[in-house]
Parts: C-alpha cells; structure tokens; sequence
C-alpha cells in the first residue's frame, strides 16, 4: 500500500471543498491508478480550443503556471470565517491529526501482519520451488487435493480426453520438475508478457524462482534465482524498493525509489543492447568498410535499471517530466504485480487460471476475438519496407528482438 513519487511540493494543505487537491490516489494493489477522467466535447468546441492554443503558447504557460501556483491554495473562504468558526475549524484540525496518527499505526500493524503471514508462507514457497527444480515431488495428499480443484473448475490435466487441450510437446517423460515454469507464469500475467521480448524467452527459461523479502524499514526486495546459462554469470539478480521515512496522507507508505542489481552479462550476451551495423563509402578510394555500434533495446531485463526521479534540472521540461512520471509508475507498478500477484499464486499464473480472476480481463482475449491490430500490422509493413529500401546503405546482423502480443497459455 503505498503512493508513486511525484514532484514534492512541501507544505501543501490537505483538500477541502475551497482549495485544490494536493496528492493523487496511490498506485499499489489496493487502491487505483490516477487517471483523467474523460470530457464529452463538441468537436467543433476542441477544434477551436486546439486552436486557439496552439496559437498562443504564452497562454498556455501562463495557464499552466497559474494553475500550479493554485494548488494547495484557500480561495480565502475560511480567512472570512468569524473567529468563533475559525476556532471550530482549527478543532477539527486537531481532531484530524489525531486520526493520521491512528491511521499511521493502522499501516505500521498491517505491514507487521503482513510480514508474520508472510513468514507462515515462505515454507509454501520453498515447497513450490523444490517441486518446480525437480528437488522433490509432491504428496499424494496435495495431488489430490489439487486434482479436486481441477475437476471442480473444469480443467482438464490427462492431456488426451479433450480435444481442446494442448498437445504433448518435446517435454520427455522423464524430466525432472516443471520446466519453464516462471517464464510460463510471467507470460500469462499481462503486465510482464509485454516486457519479454523473445530473446529474452531463451534466459528466462533458466529462471529456477522468483522470491520477496521485507526490509527492516518499509520496503521490499524481488529476487530472480538462475541457473547457470550462457548469458550472465549472476546467480541471482535482486530488484529492491525504497519507501520514504515518513507517511503520506492517510497514512499510506510513499514509493521513493528502485535499484536494481548490476547484471554481469557475458561476452556478446547483453540482452538489453543490441548491435547495428552500417556500410560506409569512402568518397577518394571508393571502398566500403561496416561500422558496428551498440544501441540500447527493448528488453524485460531493462527492469532491473530502474528509471530515476526527475531532478532540479528536468522540471523546466515538462514532457521529460511526465514521461519519467510515467515510468516511475509504470516500474512501481510491475513490482507490485509480482510481489502481490506473481508470487503468491505462482501456479494460477501457470496454468492461466488466475486471468479469470483479472478486472481488466476479457474472454474474448482467449480467442483472439475483438481484437484490431490493423494499424499496427501496416507500421510494421512500412517499417519492414523502409529496412529493404535501406539494405545497401544499413544493416543490423544481430537483428532487433521481436516483441510480439502476448498469448494467454491455458492447460
């Protein structure tokens, strides 16, 4: 439970009826995501408002600033008040702070709740993973009960009698564990199949478990086990989040920041780069020779180099600002999906179970219903173009990782 950093305005009253609100709603699992809601307008209206804006940009920035100088602000409605109603006011301000600092207890006892059911989990977890890693097999008792469940939500798990069910692929029959479990979960869980690229796919594969921790103070940190691969060397990679010292109000904790572990690539390995080779021609001798440079790339390993708070000198741009804003949430976000849904319920994610449980879910996603990628089918037809046209002049040999829309795995 916790609220995304936003730019600090220190000393900002709380929200009433004659002032502007100061904070947006917290982004975790329990509460929702801020959002603007949408404005029903002529389109002739938000033609000429467009218009008339983009007209004058010095209107813009004297709205803009206006309107921040405002935030936080009283109209002067209490001011007016007679001191007899200004005293009652001040009272009830006295009354509030008692109740933030109930509220503040109320989220220090729920964090310790949470990390005592958290310490009665971890055996589970450690369970899973040994079954996961071939370690050990479950009891006859747990395939059982677990068999029940399946009969009770209608999921088939012989593999023959239903038509629709997958085929039997290359696993032998002899193979120890799951594998692929976690890169299977983490495909089925939306948020997270839309950072996997499928280069990514062949050092996910290695993933043996994914755990959380509590820090001493308010935070927490995600660790990604491995087995030895060909990528990196690292045996595990950790990702840590930072909670501010002090509450935000109503008493929840305040997201400060992420750090993520350095990766240790090996030679040629980096994920999160990826090699671009172009053709030069000499003018005097008319010989060509192949210039390579690195260049960064979409990868889900780019999650462990978190972006950073906006500093004094990107304030003044305001795109910078929203776009650093938004991958702060963005990140933030991530990490809750895999603390609060990821890894409790691992197995759902692996069987696609959990998507039915999804507010944003639709049925129709698992038959590929609905859906109209149309125009992004042309983008990518244009850009496919332009690549030939360019062919003599640029090259890629590594090629860029192709990231496609994720597909729900059922079993």
């Amino acid at each position: 439970m916790a609220e995304p950093i936003r730019n600090k305005r220190p000393d900002l009253t709380a929200p009433t009826p004659q002032n502007t609100p100061a904070t947006n709603a917290p982004i975790s699992s329990h509460a929702q995501q801020p959002g603007v809601a949408s404005i029903i307008e002529e389109d002739m209206d938000r033609a000429a408002a467009a218009a008339i804006f983009a007209q004058n940009p010095k209107l813009v920035q004297m709205i803009q600033g206006r309107l921040g100088s405002l935030i936080g602000r009283s109209s002067g409605y209490i001011e007016s008040l007679p001191p007899a109603v200004r005293r009652r006011v001040a009272g009830l301000r006295g009354v509030q702070q008692e109740h933030s600092k109930l509220e503040d207890e109320f989220q220090k006892e729920v964090l310790e709740l949470e990390k005592k059911y958290f310490a009665k989990f971890t055996p589970l977890y450690e369970k899973r993973a040994a079954i996961v890693n071939g370690q050990t097999e479950p009891t006859e008792e747990e395939v059982k009960a677990g068999s029940n469940e399946d009969e009770q939500l209608g999921v088939n798990t012989s593999g023959t009698s239903d038509e629709s069910a997958p085929k039997q692929g290359d696993v032998p029959e002899d193979v120890a564990g799951i594998p692929e479990f976690w890169l299977s979960a983490m495909k089925n869980q939306t948020t997270l199949a839309e950072m996997i690229t499928d280069r990514d796919e062949a050092a996910l594969k290695h993933l043996t478990d994914i755990r959380m921790e509590y820090l001493d103070k308010p935070g927490f940190r995600l660790i990604f086990e491995f087995a030895e691969n060909e990528f990196f060397t690292n045996k595990s990679i950790i990702k840590t989040y930072f909670y501010q010292n002090e509450s935000g109000y109503g008493g929840d904790f305040i997201y400060d920041h992420a750090e993520g572990d350095k990766i240790e690539w090996r030679s040629g390995k980096d994920l999160t780069v990826r090699v671009e080779a172009k053709k030069q021609r000499n003018k005097n001798t008319n010989q060509t020779r192949i210039v390579k440079k690195t260049v960064p790339t979409e990868s889900f390993f780019n999650f462990f180099s978190p972006p950073q708070a906006p500093n004094e000198d990107d304030v003044e741009d305001e795109e910078a600002v929203a776009d650093i804003e938004d991958r702060l949430e963005l990140d933030y976000q991530l990490g809750e999906d895999i603390k609060e849904k990821l890894i409790p319920r691992a197995i759902d994610w692996f069987t696609g179970e959990a998507l039915a449980f999804e507010d944003d879910f639709d049925e129709d996603d698992l038959d590929g219903e609905d859906f109209d990628d149309d125009e992004d089918d042309d983008e990518d037809d244009m850009s496919e173009d332009h690549d030939e046209d360019e062919e003599s002049d640029e090259e890629d040999e590594s090629g860029k990782p192709k990231q496609e829309a994720a597909e729900c795995k059922q079993s």
